[in-house]
């Protein structure tokens, strides 16, 4: 006679076989496909630099964040074509004493997809963003942080991935008016110009 210690044993050496061999037949099938389904989320690598170091009271300075996307993938431009899409957008978080001057999204490219019956303006390789910044006479002392928010909806060949949020940050030291700073990064800041 099995006792219901041992048929509770054969079911859960059952039960890991079979999610064993399931696990296996999608491993396989993801193997064969030609691009790895990503998360929003791991579809750009995401950098971001200050145009100052330090930042002086009463300067003006820019924060970029260069993106780079999947080559699998694109996502939609500031501008999208359709008014259903999300467009690329980036919200900062300003400290007191900051503000924001302007932004400056890169023109997307327009191309053709199986999902959509028509062209999309979309951003793919590696963009860069840009915000035009104002650090006033009052900002604190400092070291300090810009929170970021990079709001996008990626796509592949085929379909959109959900809109998604990514946290980043601009790091930056703020000095009295007239204290010494200089430029740095000019291979990011003085592109587009």
């Amino acid at each position: 006679m099995t006792s219901a210690k041992s048929i509770r044993n054969l079911m859960l050496a059952g039960a890991c076989a079979l999610a064993w061999s399931v696990g296996f037949g999608a491993h396989a099938v993801a193997g064969a496909q030609e691009a790895p389904t990503l998360t929003p989320a791991q579809v750009v690598k995401t950098q971001t630099y200050v145009s100052l170091e330090p930042v002086p009271r009463g300067k003006n300075f820019e924060v970029a964040v260069v993106v780079d996307i999947n080559a699998a993938y694109h996502m939609n431009s500031h501008k999208p074509s359709q008014t259903y899409l999300i467009p690329t957008t980036l919200t900062p978080q300003l400290p007191d004493g900051i503000t924001l001057v302007d932004t400056i999204y890169p023109p997307g490219h327009t191309k053709k997809f199986s999902f959509s019956d028509n062209p999309l303006n979309v951003y793919a390789g590696k963009i860069t963003l840009r915000m035009k910044l104002a650090a006033g006479e009052k900002v604190a002392l400092g070291d300090t942080e810009i929170p970021i928010t990079l709001r996008y909806q990626a796509c592949n060949s085929s379909a959109c991935l959900p809109p998604v949020k990514i946290p980043l940050k601009a790091s930056l030291k703020v000095v009295e008016a007239g204290k010494a700073a200089h430029t740095v990064h000019p291979e990011i800041f003085s592109a587009g110009r």
